[in-house]
C-alpha cells in the first residue's frame, strides 16, 4: 500500500507563525492527504516538550505534512517520520544521518532536524512538522545549541530539502512495521549508550515493538521509555 506523493497541495508562507498550527487547521478543514505547509520564517515555531524553535530565514526547511486516514501502521509515525528525514538528507548531501529517539535528527552526533507529530486519532489524520537546519552558518544558532546544532550544508537548497523530503516521507509514512523498526534499529543514535531521564538513568538497549525506548539500569532493571526527553549521559 502506498502513501501518494507529499508535496500537493503544498501552501507556501513568507512568514507565520508555526507550519503546524497551518496544517492543522487545513487538515480540520478536510485538506487531503500528502497536503504541505511550508514557511520562510516562522514567528511562532516550536519543538517538543514546549520548545521554541528558531531559525534565520530563507535557511531552514520548516515544513507540515498531513497524513490521513490513520491506520495501525502510524503507530510508529513518531520512528517512521524521523527515519524519513534522515533518508532525505542523505540523498542531497555526503553525511550520514543517525536519529536520537524519539525524533532528532543527527548529523555526527550534532542535531541538524527535529520532528513534531500532533495527531487527531478521532479525526482520522495527523501532521508531521519538521524543522531541518539547511545552510545556517556555526555563527548563526543562538548561543545555547551552537555545539550541538548543524546545518545540512553542502550547498544544499531549502527547495532541494523539500523535494527529497516530499520523496521520503510519502516512502516512510506507507512503510510497515517492521520496516519501520528495522530501519531505526539501524540509525538507532542511543543503542549501548547511556543515558538519562527524569527518574533515572541506564543503558539504552534499543527500541520494542511499539517504538517505546528499551534501557536497563544498573540495577538490572529493564523499562520501556514511551515519552519525555532522553538524553546521553555526556553528549548532545
Amino acid at each position: 500500500m502506498t502513501a501518494g506523493r507529499f508535496g500537493n497541495p503544498r501552501q507556501h508562507r513568507r512568514s507565520c507563525g508555526s507550519t503546524n498550527d497551518l496544517a492543522r487547521e487545513l487538515a480540520a478543514a478536510g485538506a487531503p492527504q500528502g497536503a504541505v505547509v511550508t514557511a520562510g520564517e516562522q514567528l511562532a515555531g516550536r519543538g517538543r516538550q514546549g520548545r521554541t524553535w528558531t531559525a534565520p530565514a530563507g535557511k531552514a526547511l520548516l515544513y507540515s505534512a498531513i497524513v490521513r486516514p490513520l491506520d495501525e501502521r502510524h503507530l510508529l509515525l513518531p520512528l517512521a517520520a524521523p527515519l524519513a528525514v534522515a533518508e532525505a538528507v542523505e540523498s542531497v548531501a555526503p553525511v550520514s544521518c543517525a536519529v536520537k529517539w524519539p525524533n532528532d535528527v543527527w548529523i555526527e552526533e550534532r542535531k541538524c532536524a527535529g520532528v513534531l507529530i500532533e495527531a487527531r486519532p478521532q479525526d482520522g489524520w495527523a501532521v508531521v512538522g519538521v524543522g531541518l537546519n539547511v545552510s545556517i552558518g556555526p555563527d548563526e544558532f543562538p548561543a545555547e545549541i551552537r555545539d550541538t546544532a548543524v546545518s545540512v550544508g553542502n550547498g544544499v537548497t531549502v527547495d532541494g530539502a523539500l523535494a527529497a523530503l516530499n520523496q521520503s516521507l510519502a516512502r516512510w509514512v506507507a512503510a510497515e512495521p517492521d520496516q519501520v523498526l528495522a530501519g531505526f534499529r539501524d540509525r538507532d543514535a542511543l543503542r549501548g549508550r547511556e543515558v538519562s531521564w527524569a527518574e533515572g538513568s541506564g543503558v539504552a538497549t534499543g527500541v520494542d515493538a511499539n517504538g517505546n525506548l528499551l534501557v536497563e539500569t544498573s540495577a538490572g532493571e529493564r523499562l520501556a521509555l514511551g515519552a519525555g526527553e532522553v538524553h546521553l549521559a555526556s553528549g548532545p
